[in-house]
């Protein structure tokens, strides 16, 4: 009854801003908003200007569009997504002018549609002419609809250290299996260090050290399936499970969970003091692939893509982050606002030049100039394999969103919670799954 109140609440604050329209064209909407009067768009950012080069980018787009400004608001000064988020919320309860908004990740994005505060764009979409499975890497779609377009593309991949790999006698990986991965990080763990180290899961976060041999597969990665039922009685969970079991206990080949949580180890240190051999991590590290003032790079670093489950699967999957960029339920200004979020997913990407884009049409050239633009902005970039790197990125695709529930966060607590009980010797696989997915079913009845 609580949770009923409660919803009811936050529906009667957020109703005057829950007005969900559209209107307008995508592929005439240039020639049209040329002729129109000049209006400003209110942008909502958790990005700051140094991570992403905001004034050149909206600078170059106001160019383009003379007609439109983009006021932008950023809501982190020091990105910090979830303060962003919360204030996200205070200002479309508070009836605040919203135009465009950016989620930083899927959850975020998904909880704020079932909101109603973010506007479909399926008409834009249409009108346009294009499929957005087919001209973005990153899949949008929630029930059969979109209401965002992917920014930045940021797919995750695993770091080698070329030289360990030399010293073990290993080539450099291409295509693999997760059982292959395992082979390497046991032939890598020699020389007083370890062949990987898993971050997570750590407090109910990082969880996709939960889900590895899922995260593999185009669809049905996530815990909970696409109908909101839990999803821990998946095969490739229970593979999961085996993977980390094994390379701790029987391989000795990951960095022990205790030590993790004991010591407060970090991946970046882990592999940049050559503490291990490889990392599985995402792409945000691009950055800093080629040592920084922090972590300074001693060593060669190669890329190789995310493990696939069997030898034939179709590779290239693997989770992926983005910038889910909508237009809000409540904008005066639809037309412009998808406008904007079409040019900045875009074009506006290869301007920006901070991330590799989601956007499929990017020219071979254009993809090779922002890897060596971000690169070069680090210490030693010829210690790493860019051929490698731009291989893995190239090929690396995201899996079908599953839309978040509610409350995700205690079904990530309860998974975390009960892997600490089999990897600490408290009980075995089927005993982990067999009560972590009737953890998961009551949260999920009780919602």
């Amino acid at each position: 009854m609580k949770k009923k109140i409660l919803t009811l609440l936050i529906c009667t604050v957020l109703y005057p801003v829950i007005v969900i329209g559209c209107s307008g064209s995508g592929s005439k909407v240039a020639s049209d908003i040329k002729k129109d009067k000049k209006i400003t768009l209110k942008f909502y950012s958790h990005g700051t200007e140094a991570s992403y080069n905001w004034k050149n980018t909206i600078n170059a787009f106001e160019k383009k569009y003379p007609n439109i400004d983009v006021d932008l608001v950023v809501l982190s000064e020091k990105g910090d997504t979830q303060e962003a988020t919360k204030k996200l919320d205070l200002a479309a309860a508070s009836g605040e002018q919203m135009d465009v908004l950016m989620f930083s990740e899927a959850a975020s994005y998904a909880q704020r549609v079932s909101m109603g505060i973010v506007a479909p764009l399926d008409e834009f979409i249409n009108k346009e002419g294009y499929k957005e499975s087919e001209e973005y890497k990153v899949d949008t779609q929630i029930d059969g609809n979109y209401y965002a377009l992917p920014g930045k593309f940021n797919p995750w991949y695993v770091l080698l250290n070329k030289d360990h790999l030399v010293a073990a006698g290993l080539k450099v990986p291409n295509d693999w299996t997760w059982d292959k991965f395992m082979e390497y990080a046991k032939a890598l763990t020699r020389d007083g260090h370890y062949g990987t180290y898993f971050h997570g899961p750590q407090n109910g976060s990082w969880m996709e050290y939960m889900r590895l041999a899922q995260a593999s597969e185009a669809e049905n990665t996530e815990f909970t399936t696409e109908d909101g039922q839990a999803n821990l009685d998946n095969p490739l969970f229970r593979k999961t499970l085996e993977i980390r079991l094994k390379m701790e206990k029987k391989d000795k080949s990951a960095v022990p969970y205790a030590d993790i949580l004991s010591k407060k180890l970090h991946y970046r240190n882990q592999f940049f003091n050559q503490d291990v051999s490889s990392i599985l991590i995402g792409s945000w590290m691009n950055a800093e692939l080629g040592g920084t003032e922090q972590n300074s790079l001693n060593f060669h670093v190669v890329v190789a893509p995310y493990p696939k489950n069997n030898k034939a699967d179709k590779g290239g999957y693997t989770p992926v982050t983005t910038d889910y960029m909508a237009v809000a339920a409540n904008s005066q200004h639809k037309k412009e606002a998808y406008t904007f979020i079409r040019w900045y997913t875009t074009e506006g990407q290869i301007v920006q030049g901070k991330n590799l884009p989601s956007w499929n049409k990017v020219s071979n050239r254009d993809f090779t100039n922002i890897i060596e633009k971000i690169l070069s902005g680090t210490k030693n970039p010829e210690k790493v394999d860019k051929e490698s790197l731009i291989n893995v990125l190239k090929n690396a695709k995201s899996s079908k969103i599953i839309s978040p529930v509610s409350n995700q966060s205690e079904i990530y607590n309860v998974i975390n919670e009960e892997y600490e009980k089999l990897i600490f010797g408290q009980q075995n696989i089927d005993k982990t799954i067999k009560v972590s997915q009737e953890r998961v079913k009551e949260i999920l009845n009780n919602k």
